[in-house]
């Protein structure tokens, strides 16, 4: 299981994502992040959320993006009844 970020650790996350700046490397983006943010550790919980959320939106994107293939009939198992 992993940690539980807080409301602000997300809305500041959330509010940055709208730039095109991030990318799903932690370094990058606390590099990005510079000295915006108060203190070293809010910047590094901002930046690793900022990067985990961009990866699950390409996932999704990709998901998205493939259509679902069909069983066919033949490989559809066919049980019988008793």
């Amino acid at each position: 299981m992993g940690r539980i970020k807080s409301t602000l650790i997300k809305r500041a996350a959330k509010n940055l994502l709208s730039e095109d700046l991030f990318n799903e490397s932690f370094e990058h983006n606390k590099k990005v992040l510079g000295n915006s943010l108060p203190d070293k550790t809010t910047r590094n919980k901002v930046a690793g959320y900022i990067a985990r959320l961009i990866i699950i939106q390409r996932e999704e994107k990709v998901r998205r993006e493939k259509p679902k293939e069909e069983p066919k009939e033949d490989e559809v198992p066919q049980y019988e009844r008793y």
